[in-house]
């Protein structure tokens, strides 16, 4: 590149602004990364010790792959590679499974490698170069988990969090009804679910994003004071039984069912945020998974 042309992409760099992409490409010329680069930064920045049994692994591609752009998801659907491979992001970075199973083995699809739908994603991760490492267990476990955070911030309830317990919050007084219709809309869900009375007024509330399990949630709900647990999925024998036998009981207790997606979708905004500052020589983007449960969402656009 000559003298001429470095001064130009300084300069309209300096015009667009620090957070363009041309700006980060011009603030290190030549410079590249590799996605085991990106993955070595994160494991350096996540301020715990690294697991050695863990499922925040590379699910697809080489991870040697130079990284043109870094598209951060909550799950790495077919839709989102998509919109990856299209925007020149060819390293994914997701919170949940790429390949049907907590795993990432595809051992829940009865043809394995012969099935369509699963073939069809592998031959399009192949075609586009891509990289899929997935962030979950180190996400969750940081100083304060960075899917709650993102969950906190999304909803405005950052300074109602217990400052024991970060999955905890004291809110000014409101409805199962009204919490439920809050959250649905913060999160942009499709549907919630309520076990429960919608009348019943609420200030103590557990929020349980994800999939966290009927122990948990359980033990979450037999503490006194706490009125309502908001939940991503959970099982309908478990976790909804008991709250159901609760509320047949007479005890003021009541489950909001919010699904998965809306209910950790945040967190793959808060770690955009947390990536950019030690990972500026590629864009790094938060690109949305759609919620599975809304009409339309899912069709492919022209």
């Amino acid at each position: 590149m000559s003298t001429k042309m470095k001064t130009f992409i300084f300069l309209l760099a300096a015009v667009l602004g620090p957070h363009s992409c041309l700006a980060q490409n011009a603030a290190a010329p030549g410079k590249t990364l590799t996605a085991q680069e990106v993955v070595d930064r994160i494991k350096a920045h996540v301020g715990i010790p690294w697991l050695e049994q863990t499922r925040d692994t590379f699910k697809a591609g080489d991870p040697k792959t130079l990284v043109t752009g870094i598209a951060v998801t909550m799950m790495a659907t077919y839709a989102v590679l998509q919109r990856a491979a299209a925007n020149g992001q060819n390293l994914i970075i997701t919170h949940e499974p790429t390949f049907y199973d907590d795993p990432d083995k595809a051992e829940t699809v009865a043809q394995g490698e012969q099935d369509p739908v699963l073939a069809e994603k592998r031959a399009f991760i192949e075609k586009h170069h891509l990289v899929i490492w997935r962030f979950h267990d180190h996400q969750h476990r940081m100083q304060l988990d960075q899917v709650e955070q993102g969950n906190a911030r999304k909803l405005g309830w950052e300074k109602y969090r217990d400052p024991a317990n970060q999955y905890l919050f004291t809110l000014p007084e409101t409805t199962v009804g009204k919490l439920a219709e809050e959250v649905r809309s913060k999160f942009g869900a499709a549907t919630v679910r309520i076990v429960g009375d919608r009348d019943m007024k609420v200030t103590r509330v557990g929020l349980s994003p994800g999939f966290g399990g009927a122990k948990k949630e359980i033990a979450a709900l037999e503490m006194p004071d706490l009125q309502v647990l908001l939940v991503g999925e959970t099982r309908e024998w478990e976790t909804v039984e008991y709250v159901a036998d609760a509320v047949s009981q007479g005890c003021h207790k009541a489950l909001i069912v919010l699904s998965h997606v809306p209910s950790e979708q945040s967190g793959a905004e808060e770690c955009v945020r947390w990536l950019k500052p030690f990972v500026s020589e590629v864009p790094v983007e938060f690109v949305a998974t759609r919620d599975p449960f809304k009409d339309g969402a899912l069709v492919a656009k022209p």
